[in-house]
């Protein structure tokens, strides 16, 4: 690198050609120069005033003195500095020229070298391009970094002459700017000898002082063919607009991973204006469709100019908190690019720009540059994108506007699905409001409350039923899966279990009734779901489902699961009750019946049905464990149970939904259950409404007792006329009044439309007709007829 800078003497233009007389020097015997001839000036370049009374040792460009000649009429090579710092070989020859009073006085002649290196021609020609078509700011300095020299491409860099600059150091010629770095690093090159290669710099150059330009620069030293150093080299480019083209994929890098990292809508938002800011911008905004927040549909094509849109993210550069979310006022956006859907920069001053900058964050700066871009999604618009810069930043060029516009295609994409998701989550919290257990359970039967967490899944539910008797019916299901269709299958399972406790069936037969009608939901699915669509598939199939039973009479509890987990049972002196019953297959799962088990609860015993996700972040053995020491000995309500169990339990970022249902048990006093075995005689007809009505004036509840007397008449006489004995005839006063007539067939009694010539079957029919509600349930030895009506608000305390 160091040869192709020595000049010789026929590659600088001021330098003397072989045709040229010898350049004469004369030397004192001090050393210095005492005479100095033109042609000497034309070889090296020093004027005579520059040269006289100077030491000639200055002239030479290597360290140390040159060889003496070996006659007087000998010559030898010398490499002398040229005054612009080029290095001039050249064959000296010496004679003494006089003696006198001031000593002897030595005669130097001076001619340049004949000899050249075979590439001698070509490295003139390479240097001459390199200072004359190079792209590449050129510059030498001299050991002391003083300017000797840089061609034009560095002289439009920096908008200063090269006359300007020779001679001074880069500080001194540009002190206005930062070069200090430069020069730093041009001292270590010169002390290291070691080259510093892509340094990048930034500047606002002289020839461009607004705007900030980044410099790749190469220094390098350059050193002769002994090692000696003759000077600096910096080589500079500019690569302003290929650090502008990497900062943009720097800010798609940076967009792939930040926007739509989550499907909520303001957090979409907020993702592009992180990635925009400050990669792209100073400042932006971003507006959405009031539709795309409430997660609603859109309508294709271009948008009205009333449209009103929604504030969801400002940001602006080198604030600590520049985000402002949910502006509720809004703004109705007239913007052309959500007329046509397509992406513009603007001038901040015309009328257009005024009004797209409505929407911007306020600055204590002008905008001097303005982009606004639409979201667009399958040509529907969602919202409007506007971005700016103020500043000395460069104004938005059109690869700005084409980095901005797949900024907005990706973001515009995640809000789709966005609005996507939390259409399906809105349909799945009504579809999941709608299966929550809407009633209240009788006092006298137990408290219950139930706790929801929600995290977009819809299968998990809980229900409590009243049932005949003042017996009291708690459901825990999961339908597998997420989204719309599992929320759907969860609210067809709940349907079928309250259809069916209707029936007052056992746990274990209602569990088999529940199998078959999921086995049949499923195969019509399966049947009427399109290939392409195979998330409409039932998701009954799979689903689990617990039935629980209890009787606040007897204090009798039964059960029956279908692959859900058994409850937490915790007796009211601690003790916890262990199920090692194994659980039943899940629905169309099973090939057996379903096992049911009976167990005694003492009164106020803690229940606690949940779903699967109660347990996300430990086994279900520990998590039962957990519960147990949660419930034991706690005395507060049942809804505070719930929000304890939820809260120690669930993590605070679930990954699927968690349910629990907590219940705390009564018994139902004597003194509001009363029952009598009636012999199987028609004449105790009349004993039995003479029973009833004793009873009920003793309950104060004398009202009742016309209706009350007729159904139990009716009721007992069909038990004595088609059934068979025992028959027991019991009243139960809970939240409503029950008459139960048991006996010992199985036979069940159905309503008759008897006609007017019938003599008989109008009995039922009528107590059904007084009732609220009447059915029949069946027990291992036989059945009951109940009856249930509503009692009066005085009589139920």
């Amino acid at each position: 690198m160091g040869a192709s800078h020595v000049t010789e003497c026929g590659g600088h233009p001021e330098v003397a050609h072989p045709e040229d007389p010898a350049a004469h020097i004369v030397v004192d015997d001090r050393g210095t120069v005492a005479g100095w001839s033109s042609a000497a000036q034309r070889l090296l370049g020093y004027p005579v005033h520059a040269m006289l009374g100077r030491p000639v040792t200055d002239l030479l460009a290597d360290a140390g003195p040159p060889a003496a000649p070996r006659s007087a009429d000998d010559t030898f090579a010398v490499r002398l500095r040229h005054a612009d710092g080029a290095v001039v070989s050249c064959q000296v020859g010496i004679r003494p020229e006089r003696a006198g009073l001031a000593g002897t006085r030595w005669q130097v002649t001076l001619a340049c070298a004949q000899e050249e290196s075979p590439t001698a021609e070509l490295d003139h020609a390479l240097l001459d391009t390199l200072f004359t078509a190079s792209p590449v700011g050129l510059y030498l300095l001299d050991p002391q970094l003083r300017i000797i020299r840089f061609n034009p491409a560095a002289e439009g860099m920096e908008n200063t002459s090269m006359a300007e600059a020779v001679g001074r150091r880069p500080t001194e010629v540009w002190p206005d700017f930062a070069v200090e770095m430069v020069e730093r690093i041009m001292g270590q090159v010169r002390d290291t000898r070691q080259s510093a290669i892509a340094v990048e710099k930034r500047m606002y150059p002289p020839g461009d002082p607004d705007h900030e330009h980044v410099y790749s620069a190469s220094v390098f030293p350059l050193e002769d063919s002994h090692g000696r150093l003759l000077g600096i080299a910096d080589a500079t480019i500019d690569v302003t607009a290929r650090h502008l083209a990497k900062e943009r994929l720097n800010v798609l890098a940076l967009a792939g991973t930040r926007i739509g990292a989550t499907l909520d809508v303001l957090d979409t938002a907020r993702g592009l204006a992180e990635v925009s800011v400050p990669g792209l911008a100073d400042g932006m905004a971003v507006e959405v469709l009031e539709s795309v927040l409430a997660g609603e549909d859109l309508v294709p094509g271009p948008v009205q100019p009333d449209t009103v849109l929604r504030r969801a993210i400002v940001r602006i550069r080198d604030e600590e908190d520049p985000a402002t979310v949910g502006d509720p006022e809004g703004r109705v956006s007239a913007a052309e690019a959500l007329a046509d859907f397509q992406p513009r920069i603007l001038d901040p001053l015309s009328a257009v720009g005024r009004r797209a900058m409505a929407g911007l964050p306020t600055h204590r700066d002008m905008p001097h540059s303005l982009m606004v871009v639409p979201l667009v999604a399958q040509d529907r618009a969602l919202g409007l994108a506007t971005f700016c810069r103020w500043g000395a930043r460069r104004p938005f060029e059109q690869d700005d506007l084409t980095l901005a516009a797949e900024l907005a295609q990706r973001t515009a994409a995640c809000l789709d699905n966005g609005r996507r998701y939390l259409r399906e989550r809105n349909s799945v919290a009504a579809l999941q409001h709608a299966v929550r257990p809407d009633g209240v359970l009788p006092e006298h039967t137990m408290d219950a409350a139930h706790a929801y967490v929600q995290a977009g899944s819809g299968g998990d539910w809980v229900d409590a039923v009243p049932l005949s008797g003042a017996r009291v019916a708690l459901v825990a299901g999961r339908a597998p899966g997420q989204g719309l269709q599992t929320a759907a299958a969860a609210g067809r399972l709940r349907a079928a279990v309250h259809t069916l406790s209707d029936m007052d069936l056992q746990p274990d037969e209602l569990l088999a009734r529940l199998d078959d009608l999921a086995r049949r939901l499923s195969k019509e699915d399966r049947h009427n779901a399109p290939p392409p669509v195979p998330d409409s598939e039932a998701r009954e199939a799979g689903a689990t489902c617990l039935y629980l039973i209890y009787d606040p009479v007897s204090l009798r509890c039964s059960m029956a699961s279908a692959g859900h987990p058994w409850p937490v049972i915790v007796h009211p002196d601690g003790t916890t009750v262990s199920l090692d019953h194994p659980i039943g297959a899940p629905l169309c799962c099973s090939d057996g019946p379903f096992e049911k088990i009976d167990l005694d609860l003492p009164e106020h015993s803690m229940l606690a049905l949940y779903s699967p996700g109660l347990f996300q972040e430990q086994s279900e053995a520990l998590a039962r464990e957990h519960i147990a020491d949660l419930l034991t000995g706690y005395t507060g309500s049942v809804r505070q149970a719930c929000s304890m169990l939820t809260q120690a339990l669930v993590p605070p970022h679930p990954r699927e939904d968690a349910v629990v249902k907590v219940a705390r048990t009564h018994s139902l006093s004597p003194a509001r259950v009363v029952s009598w075995d009636l012999p199987s005689d028609p004449s105790v007809v009349s004993i039995a409404r003479s029973l009833v009505t004793e009873q009920l004036t003793s309950w104060d509840m004398s009202e009742t007792t016309f209706t009350t007397e007729l159904i139990a008449s009716e009721l007992v006489t069909n038990a004595i006329r088609y059934a068979k004995p025992p028959v027991r005839l019991r009243l139960i006063r809970g939240h409503v009044l029950t008459c139960e007539v048991s006996d010992g067939s199985s036979t069940s009694p159905r309503l008759r439309h008897a006609r007017t010539t019938d003599e008989g079957g109008r009995g039922l029919l009528l107590a059904a007709r007084l009732s609220e509600r009447w059915g029949t349930r069946y027990t291992d030895d036989g059945k009951t007829v109940w009856v249930e009506q509503s009692i009066p608000e005085l009589a139920t305390v």
